[in-house]
């Protein structure tokens, strides 16, 4: 049975698989397509991407060591009932000078289209084995976040050679570009 993480709550993986899903249904109410970015930045001991190629979203789909795939960037959030981007984990091919996979999503063009996740419906993160589609944890988005852009929603982390699932929960009101100046 999958966990429900709140704000700071964690959960050991035990795999070497995972997958992240975000999943979303339109909302019509500001004239636009609600278009919202799954994204991960693949960090170093020291908190940045040790390379652009380890950022990876919708126009850098891989990370060079094969280890973080995203499946594409869904502009509506209408195409499916679960899941509609995706990034893939798989650890065992992680480039060694990386310590942490810190996974965001972000809402495409807010400022100009005013949309935030106060106006996204049934959005959610779920993190899930790979091999089974079995879901490990869920994070529901909406809840917690009525103005923001942007969400640091949650990090893998390696501590005593096990790797966690931590979900921060910080959002901003800057969207991917905050994310990118922070990390890169």
């Amino acid at each position: 049975m999958a966990i429900n993480l709140q704000k700071g709550g964690r959960v050991s993986l035990g795999l070497q698989r995972v997958s992240v899903g975000l999943g979303w249904d339109p909302n019509d109410s500001t004239g636009f397509d609600f278009d919202l970015d799954a994204s991960a930045f693949m960090l170093g001991e020291n908190g940045k991407i040790p390379a652009d190629e380890f950022f990876v979203f919708y126009n850098n789909p891989e990370s060079p060591d094969g280890a973080v795939k995203s499946s594409g960037d869904d502009l509506t959030g209408g195409n499916s009932d679960g899941d509609d981007e995706t990034l893939s984990v798989d650890l065992s091919k992680l480039d060694p000078r990386i310590s942490e996979i810190l996974f965001t999503v972000t809402i495409h063009d807010a400022e100009n289209r005013r949309q935030n996740f106060g106006q996204v419906r049934n959005s959610f993160i779920r993190i899930y084995n790979t091999d089974t589609n079995e879901e490990i944890a869920r994070y529901d988005l909406e809840e917690d976040f009525s103005v923001e852009t942007a969400v640091e929603f949650g990090r893998m982390y390696r501590k005593n050679g096990e790797w966690k699932f931590q979900a921060v929960g910080n959002g901003y009101k800057g969207g991917l570009e905050y994310f990118v100046n922070k990390y890169a």
